[in-house]
């Protein structure tokens, strides 16, 4: 579970934009431009980023505050995971990323796993839809949804050094790499895995 003090810098941040969007007396918009400020101040305390950087991107957004949604692929080879190694921090993940305006879930991932991993591919169903809240992923500024699209390779080749990438592997679930466990945790490819050995389990959901 989430730390308080992060679920609180949401809830106050969600309020307080939510608030901006609909209000028009100046008294209350005021009220609800200093509860922002107080978001902020929460997260620089209780992080080691920048006062700029955390109102850039958690304090910056306008209307109705909804959670953001990360889809990520699910390919497998021959009883194997495909994952991406993240120029961002070395480690590595599934493929995908943030849910782009204008696509589908299926378009997403898709793109994503050809952009990141060099891949064609086809997704086939949805295996999971995930509250990050709930697993031990670092905190995050955001409440994030995150959708797990079983795919099947359709074509292409492995491009080890892409934009966002810089290897490409696919691994046994004994033998997984140190993952980037801010995008996936040890114990959600295993429940990947489980949905390899048995098809027929149901979507799992938070």
């Amino acid at each position: 579970m989430e730390p308080k003090w992060l679920e609180w810098a949401k809830q106050m941040q969600a309020i307080s934009q939510a608030g901006l969007e609909y209000s028009r007396d100046v008294y209350d918009i005021e009220r609800f431009q200093q509860l922002r400020e107080l978001s902020v101040e929460i997260m620089e305390q209780y992080t080691d980023v920048e006062t700029e950087q955390i109102r850039g991107l958690f304090a910056n957004e306008t209307g109705y505050a909804t959670p953001k949604v990360d889809v990520r692929g699910v390919v497998f080879r021959d009883e194997r995971i495909l994952l991406i190694r993240e120029k961002i921090d070395g480690a590595w993940a599934l493929p995908g990323g943030w849910a782009d305006i204008g696509l589908s879930p299926k378009e997403i991932v898709v793109k994503e796993i050809a952009e990141e991993s060099g891949y064609e591919a086809r997704a086939v169903r949805l295996l999971g839809i995930l509250d990050k809240k709930f697993h031990q992923h670092p905190p995050s500024p955001w409440h994030i949804y995150k959708l797990f699209i079983l795919c099947e390779i359709t074509g292409g080749e492995a491009a080890t050094d892409t934009t966002e990438t810089m290897d490409v592997g696919f691994f046994a679930e004994d033998a997984l790499p140190p993952l980037s466990v801010d995008r996936n945790t040890e114990q959600q490819i295993q429940m990947l895995f489980e949905h390899l050995r048995n098809p027929h389990l149901p979507v799992f959901c938070d």
